[in-house]
């Protein structure tokens, strides 16, 4: 099957861990992949790997926080393909410098905030109007766990993770007039390469995640299922993939 042949995706972050898995689970349904990163060489390994396995995809660098090198990773990659239908943006993350809001930096909290919620904004910002003229499209932002349920210790991060969760569902009653579908994913734990070094087997985690901590292709499977037309009455949903964690 080719769930997303036809269809161009733009995905940020895309030169590894969750994006990385994404891009080639999409990249096997058929799309056609603008895999953008801040890391060059990331981009261009991914978009080696998708070309190797028969697919298509492009890398284009840039900050998502930058407006200007949104507007250069989008009109490069609609260059590319002509379009775009489909947006993750997986572009974010945390650092170990957070903390709670008593102890944080000011500069750690902003860097957070810009790159993780004002990054998901600009990319919005610059695609919607793309979709709106191709008629349709799929948004798929990435939020986390913790901006469903209470946690300690990334204050910053939980911040930034819930504004995406409440700025995209106003998006996904913004835009369905338009056939713009906009919907989230919490994943929780991932393990990706950089989070399983530091989570071994006999961490507490594995007992909260009942069926254990995901994957990377867990979050790209799921990713699919919103990106595809099997989804097409889905918008504005919250879906978390934490393993069990939040009912535990």
């Amino acid at each position: 099957m080719e769930r997303l042949a036809g269809k161009t995706a733009l995905v940020t972050g895309g030169g590894n861990g969750i994006g990385r898995a994404c891009v080639l689970r999409f990249a096997e349904e058929g799309a056609r992949v603008i895999v953008a990163d801040f890391n060059p060489d990331a981009a261009g390994k991914v978009v080696e790997e998708v070309v190797a396995a028969g697919g298509e995809a492009v890398p284009v660098t840039g900050d998502v926080s930058d407006e200007t090198s949104v507007d250069q990773m989008v009109a490069a990659g609609i260059e590319a393909f002509s379009g775009v239908d489909i947006l993750l943006n997986s572009a974010g993350g945390g650092s170990t410098a957070d903390g709670a809001v008593t102890d944080l930096s000011l500069d750690e909290f902003w860097r957070t905030i810009r790159v993780d919620l004002f990054g998901t904004l600009m990319m919005c910002r610059k695609v919607i109007p793309v979709m709106k003229e191709g008629g349709a499209g799929s948004i798929i932002n990435i939020s986390s766990l913790r901006a469903v349920i209470g946690t300690e210790g990334a204050d910053a991060y939980t911040a930034s993770k819930g504004g995406v969760l409440a700025m995209s569902r106003a998006m996904a009653m913004q835009w369905a007039k338009d056939n713009i579908r906009v919907n989230v994913m919490a994943p929780g734990v991932v393990l990706t390469e950089r989070v399983a070094a530091f989570i071994k087997p006999d961490n507490p985690i594995y007992q909260k995640s009942i069926l254990g901590p995901a994957e990377p292709i867990d979050v790209a499977n799921l990713a699919l299922y919103l990106a595809s037309d099997e989804s097409r009455r889905v918008t504005g949903a919250v879906m978390r993939l934490d393993g069990g964690a939040s009912i535990y």
